[in-house]
């Protein structure tokens, strides 16, 4: 009866150091965010004086989402999942894309869940 009480708190120990050890993991945000899509390289998308990320659904936006005055910002984004996505049909137009932020450095990154036209041409870029 020892030896088992012994067993099972030394396999509770075992469970606990475990379970202690595994990184609790980190939550990746859908978000929105607009911008100026360039390409940077052949198939390597940016998105260009973009605005801060804000929370968001996968979805496209409705049509009364979309902005009737294109906003600037000042952030860059790298766009990755993007051979679902005709970008080149968007190059060097103001876009919404959503999608799941990845923060990182240098760069952080928006794997695309939808891109969504709001001008045909980029937004004046904000002074410094």
């Amino acid at each position: 009866m020892i030896r088992a009480m012994k067993a099972i708190v030394f396999f509770l120990g075992l469970t606990t150091v475990a379970a202690a050890q595994i990184p609790p993991s980190q939550k990746i945000d859908i978000v929105s965010v607009t911008g100026c899509l360039r390409e940077a390289t052949p198939n390597a998308w940016t998105l260009e004086n973009a605005t801060d990320p804000v929370p968001s659904s996968a979805n496209a936006p409705p049509a009364k989402e979309i902005p009737a005055t294109p906003p600037a910002g000042k952030n860059q984004y790298r766009l990755i999942g993007v051979s679902e996505f005709n970008l080149a049909a968007h190059r060097g137009h103001t876009v919404i894309i959503k999608g799941l932020f990845i923060k990182a450095t240098p760069v952080s990154r928006v794997n695309m869940t939808s891109v969504t036209m709001v001008a045909a041409t980029c937004a004046p870029v904000p002074a410094k």
